[in-house]
């Protein structure tokens, strides 16, 4: 099963603000639960607090190292071998090919080395940030596709949607 990343990083890096994204981008939301549904996602304690809730059709796995935390609706996990494990289990219940990192930071960075896909949405602005994608040599991955994202009055950027797995 394919581990693959799903992530909006900006010019700058930037893939978080103050709990939240720093843009609009109806189209990338979009995308991301046609790419995503179905499939086991896993994500950090903070990514799921800025949720409404667990994203439907889609197993939720929320790796923390908080003890307390507690939610309805997701499994919780204290480390990435676990999160992969669990999500391994559920996605095959599901018939699911692909198991989908959705972040924060540290979550990506746990899970960088075990990658095999990258959903990278390039954000076309330098917005400021608190959260920042981690660094990664690009010259281990190989870029598979690049498609502009459609940009409607309510988006407040523009993006393109790059696809890229490992060498």
């Amino acid at each position: 099963m394919k581990i693959s990343l799903f992530v909006a990083v900006a010019e700058n890096g930037v893939i978080g603000a103050k709990g939240t994204m720093p843009w609009k981008m109806s189209s990338d939301l979009k995308t991301f639960r046609r790419l995503t549904m179905g499939k086991p996602l896993i994500m950090g304690r903070k990514t799921f607090q800025s949720l409404k809730g667990p994203l439907d059709g889609r197993d939720n796995i929320v790796l923390t190292g908080d003890p307390y935390f507690e939610a309805e609706g997701i499994s919780i996990v204290n480390s990435m071998a676990d999160a992969l494990t669990l999500a391994r289990t559920l996605g095959a219940a599901r018939g699911a090919d692909e198991i989908m990192v959705i972040g924060g930071a540290d979550v990506f960075r746990a899970a960088l080395p075990r990658a095999d896909r990258i959903y990278w949405t390039e954000i076309h602005a330098t917005p400021e940030g608190d959260v920042y994608f981690p660094e990664i040599d690009l010259a281990d991955w190989q870029d598979v596709s690049r498609e502009a994202l459609p940009h409607s009055e309510k988006d407040t950027v523009t993006a393109t949607l790059r696809v890229i797995e490992r060498r």
